[in-house]
């Protein structure tokens, strides 16, 4: 690859995915979301397998994407991004509210939020792609949705290993 710097030139969001299973559930930061069709509506999620969330996600079938504002802290985003939910409840103090299908939706620092249901799986090695069918949607605010070049350059965030986007620097 001549420059492997080429890939960070595409367009990425940055996100809150949660999922639920039983009595257990988690949210993490995210990079790879993004719109796949428009009827039905289906987004695309990539999750790194060794996260808990994918883990709640196989179980579930359910996800939640909250979007994240400009506004967002890294201190905030260190919280769903850095630390893993077995081992912390990442959404005890987090305003949270229950989506249609159960699965909680983060709402500190979204301006909007899709919830729904998995149709079908890709097995990429590392990640999984979960193909989600939307089942509800709302905007939740005007803030200005944070992008992946906003994170890199403005907060001066890293992407974690685990992340479909991590090189070593």
């Amino acid at each position: 690859m001549k420059n492997a710097a080429a890939i960070f030139k595409l367009s990425y969001g940055m996100y809150i995915i949660s999922s639920i299973d039983g009595d257990k559930k988690n949210a993490q930061f995210a990079n790879t979301a993004f719109q796949i069709t428009a009827e039905p509506a289906v987004i695309a999620v990539s999750i790194n397998k060794q996260n808990y969330t994918h883990e709640l996600i196989e179980a579930s079938k359910k996800v939640g994407i909250s979007v994240l504002t400009e506004d967002a802290t890294f201190e905030f985003i260190g919280k769903y991004g850095f630390r893993c939910g077995r081992d912390f409840d990442k959404l005890a103090d987090a305003a949270v509210i229950e989506g249609s299908t159960g699965v909680p939706i983060v709402t500190d620092y979204a301006c909007a939020y899709i919830e729904g249901e998995v149709i079908q799986s890709a097995d990429l090695g590392t990640h999984t792609v979960f193909f989600v069918k939307v089942k509800d949607a709302d905007v939740l605010s005007d803030g200005t949705p944070m992008s992946y070049d906003y994170y890199h350059n403005v907060i001066k965030g890293k992407a974690p290993k685990s992340a479909p986007t991590y090189h070593e620097d």
